[in-house]
């Protein structure tokens, strides 16, 4: 039975190991405290504190798991200006695989690699290499792809998921409406279910190596329908913001689907009204 350790089993990382789990593998899961290693045991998953701050500690921990497969599903943290740790703790994770033996590093990244112009993104669009060469990527996407680049180098087999919008339980989009500045009709509404979020992550664990993928929902509609849509999903009198006309990029998860992964969602209006 194949071993596999999640680093990071929040808002995605733990329906990932029931998920890996119900498909028969061996699953070990971390948080960052023991309160929520408890929460884990609580539904019958093997978990562990891991402080990637700590690197030396955690190689440890890794070593005594044993485990084929480790899959990183934490956030940046760029929201609470953590950012810049992001590459490092992705160098200390990849050196923890390597000393432990690990076959194999799955990592859940972001679209947020990619460039600030209205175009249809795949795959090539975003490499560190072209981060450091063109303007146009964030500060936010050469952290991203730093971090992308050490999982890329690190002599293991590797599958790296760019997830879009994460939507889902407790992640209704009807509750980020008011945050907006604007909504545009021109702008798509690049979006992933929690629910293909699990699947695509666990099928680059089954299927796929030395390769990076998008992971979004492939049909969509503008941000100001998808919002307009998502308001009216749960009732809401609240008004949409500023609607105004600039374009902006398209993510496309065509080499995912070409792969063979089948998503749950194929449109975002469907994926608006799924399990929440």
């Amino acid at each position: 039975m194949k071993h596999i350790a999640i680093i990071g089993a929040g808002w995605l990382g733990l329906p990932l190991a029931k998920h890996l789990q119900s498909l028969g593998y061996q699953v070990s899961a971390s948080r960052t405290s023991q309160q929520g290693v408890d929460e884990l045991k609580q539904h019958d998953i093997d978990s562990f504190i891991c402080d990637l701050s700590q690197s030396d500690h955690f190689a440890d921990t890794l070593a005594s798991l044993h485990c084929d497969t480790v899959v990183g599903s934490f956030p940046p943290g760029f929201r609470r200006g953590q950012g810049a740790e992001y590459a490092t703790q992705w160098q200390q994770l990849v050196n923890a695989a390597k000393a432990a033996h690990c076959k194999k590093v799955v990592m859940v990244s972001s679209t947020t690699v990619y460039p600030d112009r209205a175009e249809t993104m795949d795959e090539t669009k975003a490499t560190l290499a072209l981060a450091l060469s063109q303007p146009d990527f964030s500060a936010n996407a050469k952290v991203m792809l730093q971090a992308e680049q050490s999982v890329i180098d690190s002599g293991l087999e590797y599958a790296i998921v760019r997830c879009s919008g994460l939507i889902g339980p407790s992640r209704h989009p009807a509750r980020f409406a008011a945050r907006l500045k604007q909504v545009s009709t021109l702008a798509p509404a690049n979006m992933l279910h929690q629910a293909d979020a699990v699947g695509a992550v666990a099928f680059a664990v089954e299927h796929l190596d030395h390769d990076v993928v998008n992971a979004t929902t492939p049909h969509t509609v503008s941000k100001a329908e998808f919002y307009q849509a998502a308001l009216q999903a749960v009732s809401s009198d609240e008004a949409l913001p500023p609607v105004v006309e600039i374009a902006d990029k398209l993510i496309v998860s065509d080499k995912l689907a070409k792969a063979g992964y089948q998503f749950h969602y194929s449109h975002t209006l469907e994926a608006l009204n799924g399990d929440e």
